[in-house]
């Protein structure tokens, strides 16, 4: 694990209360890419981005942010520098896309710096970016969930944070939206050299859209690298348990998982 990278996991153990989730975990998130982290529901990928995110404390080992443990920087310059969203975000009764979208400023504002016209660009650049602009007023409980999701994005993204980590973005979403979901953060990482982390659970879209992938189960990292060489064969029944093969993706040349579907028929 490199101590060059911005973000890093030193041996931590995560629990939620007495029941533990992860132990002696390190991981190192390759700055300046795309990290997706894939693994079964339960393993663990969900505890590992809030513990990143200053959410959830380790009961051993630390994470670092610029060298620093992350719980001794101050909030809202943590939320200056990452920006999290998580799997289930919850808004206020009847507000507003717009006001909601506005709430990933906040980390900006004090007593002494007021909204600000630079303010007003990154929320319009936010839901340009989304496709939210149409919904600006209307009330988030009046959406679908696939617009749900993408004001969720949109406030993520006006936050402008250098660091941006994304729980399951593609949630509720189509293909087609998955797809524009995936394509906005390839670009936010290739145009404005973001680093960010998605958990996934599609995984022929983790190697399309990943630079970098880490694959989990049981609280433990069991491979992480370049897509070619996370999934494979013999990761795929390690870590899903799953019988398959895996050939090339013939239009993006990345790893494609074809399920052994006679197995479980």
């Amino acid at each position: 694990m490199s101590d060059e990278n911005r973000l890093n996991a030193h041996s931590v153990t995560l629990a939620y209360g007495k029941r533990l989730i992860v132990n002696d975990l390190s991981v190192s998130i390759p700055d300046g890419k795309v990290t997706v982290i894939i693994g079964p529901n339960a393993c663990g990928k969900s505890t590992l981005l809030r513990a990143l995110a200053r959410l959830l404390k380790p009961q051993a080992g630390e994470v670092t942010l610029d060298g620093v443990e992350i719980g001794k920087i101050p909030t809202r310059k943590v939320a200056k520098r990452l920006g999290l969203l998580p799997q289930t975000p919850i808004a206020p009764q009847g507000i507003l896309v717009s006001d909601l979208v506005s709430r990933g400023r906040t980390p900006h504002q004090s007593a002494f710096q007021q909204w600000s016209e630079a303010d007003e660009e990154a929320v319009l650049d936010a839901m340009q970016a989304t496709q939210t602009l149409d919904l600006a007023g209307r009330r988030i409980e009046e959406l679908s969930g696939g617009q749900r999701q993408r004001v969720w994005i949109a406030m993520a993204l006006a936050q402008q944070t250098e660091l941006l980590l994304l729980d399951e973005p593609t949630t509720f979403l189509d293909l087609p939206h998955q797809i524009e979901v995936l394509n906005l953060v390839r670009k936010l990482n290739r145009q404005q050299g973001r680093t960010i982390v998605v958990v996934l659970h599609d995984l022929n879209l983790a190697c399309r859209y990943a630079d970098h992938i880490v694959a989990m189960r049981e609280g433990a990292i069991v491979e992480q690298g370049v897509p070619e060489s996370v999934i494979t064969v013999d990761v795929m029944l390690r870590v899903f348990g799953l019988k398959c093969d895996v050939i090339t993706d013939h239009l993006s040349g990345t790893p494609m998982v074809v399920p052994a579907v006679e197995d479980y028929i």
